[in-house]
């Protein structure tokens, strides 16, 4: 019988072929990913993106390191803090007939622990701390979510989010902007650290 323990992911280069038994292919990795995941405005590419950028931001991505696809929370900075990373945008890849609203989902979930295998028997939020990115920009035409000069960053203790007394499940704009100012990309350790020391 198979042994089904946990598979350990390697870093790819991209330059990887697609395969057939002992034959290459005359496509890779690369154009897989050119082909997945070039519309970096889209809601789920984005929402990766900005956790890429925070977790650069915040110095806690390795060099050899994989995104977890199923983990509790995005990011753990060096001193441990747990981070959740949600993101936003007014403009979306399809055609709009105007901006979205801004709102952020941060709801209660169970937490998957990976080592057990067993999700958690109480639902919360799993991270110490919130990161919510921004991308603020609003004319379709120049929007790129590569440019840092485009996002802004509200950063709050779960703590915060917690002792809401209204949703429970999503945050406004207008709401978080009542609850801390917006930080820049180069801002981010510094807004987290003062965090920290809240939760």
């Amino acid at each position: 019988m198979n042994d089904l323990k946990e598979i350990e992911i390697t870093k790819h280069s991209g330059e990887e072929k697609f395969r057939d038994g002992s034959n290459n292919l005359d496509f890779n990795l690369l154009s897989f990913w050119q082909w997945s995941s070039s519309d970096v405005v889209s809601n789920a590419t984005r929402g990766i993106l900005a956790e890429y950028m925070v977790g650069k931001a915040l110095g806690c991505i390795k060099d050899d390191e994989i995104r977890d696809e199923w983990g509790a929370y995005d990011l753990v900075t060096q001193a441990g803090v747990r981070i959740e990373v949600k993101s936003a945008a007014y403009v979306q890849s399809w055609q709009q007939s105007r901006l979205s609203k801004i709102r952020f989902n941060v709801p209660k979930t169970l937490g998957w622990d990976k080592e057990t295998n067993k999700f958690d028997k109480e639902k919360k939020r799993q991270a110490d701390v919130y990161v919510f990115a921004l991308l603020f920009h609003k004319d379709k035409e120049t929007v790129n979510p590569l440019d840092i000069s485009q996002w802004e960053f509200f950063v709050l203790p779960t703590k915060v989010l917690d002792e809401r007394e209204r949703s429970q499940h999503s945050i406004t704009l207008p709401s978080l902007k009542k609850l801390t100012n917006s930080v820049s990309f180069f801002e981010l350790g510094q807004a987290v650290d003062k965090a920290k020391d809240e939760f």
